[in-house]
């Protein structure tokens, strides 16, 4: 699958898809462990073959480079609207950041420890072709099951043919995942900044995702 990238001065995004062929169960004790902030062992490969391993620890030199990312477009990344990382980092310090599953638990554990956003939409939700771009004025859509909507105006979004999917702060509730998604498109929403921050990122992801038998592959981006 291909997406299209919007040229932007500071953004450096990631994406793969993945696949499910098999029943996954509850998380197994390793991943539920990596959900705590002092989890050891938050090593991320490169992007690369490379057997070598990269610390990944969010900052708050990383959370002002992702929210300078979002705010090129006009919008304000902050309070409600700040990026659902930062969620992440306040829930484990909290000690609330519990399982879900392995699907939405590996993604929280790289977010995380990364400091990346990230997005996980359901391909067969998906309309058409998928691109990133920054959202309209006056671009909306529901982001849970209760019917809240968040407005994405001027928000570097993921996009298909009905409109803006999901982003570093809150995914579409129209192309969520559910118990039933069988194929998946990953978005890791880096910064330049922090190159190559996002590329371990996606690469720790996909790692953790091949420890369930779940294959994945890159996307090919063209920017323009």
């Amino acid at each position: 699958m291909t997406l299209l990238v919007c040229s932007h001065p500071l953004l450096d995004v990631q994406a793969f898809e993945f696949e499910i062929t098999d029943e996954l169960g509850p998380s197994p004790e390793w991943l539920v462990e990596l959900l705590r902030l002092d989890a050891p062992g938050a090593l991320a490969t490169k992007g690369d073959s490379s057997s070598s391993k990269v610390l990944l620890t969010s900052s708050d030199e990383i959370r002002a480079q992702v929210r300078d990312v979002l705010r090129v477009g006009g919008f304000k990344p902050t309070g409600r609207s700040k990026p659902a990382s930062e969620y992440l980092l306040r829930a484990a310090g909290e000690g609330t950041l519990g399982s879900i599953n392995p699907l939405v638990d590996a993604c929280n554990v790289v977010s995380l420890h990364s400091g990346l956003p990230i997005s996980v939409v359901d391909a067969d939700r998906v309309v058409g072709q998928l691109r990133v771009a920054i959202a309209d004025p006056g671009a909306s859509y529901v982001f849970n099951a209760s019917g809240q909507i968040i407005d994405v105006s001027g928000l570097l979004c993921l996009a298909d043919e009905v409109g803006p999917c999901a982003n570093a702060v809150k995914d579409c509730q129209r192309t969520k995942t559910s118990d039933q998604t069988r194929k998946a498109v990953v978005v890791v929403w880096g910064a330049l900044a922090a190159h190559p921050r996002a590329e371990r990122a996606a690469a720790w992801y996909r790692e953790l995702l091949g420890r369930f038998g779940i294959a994945s592959r890159n996307m090919t981006l063209v920017v323009g």
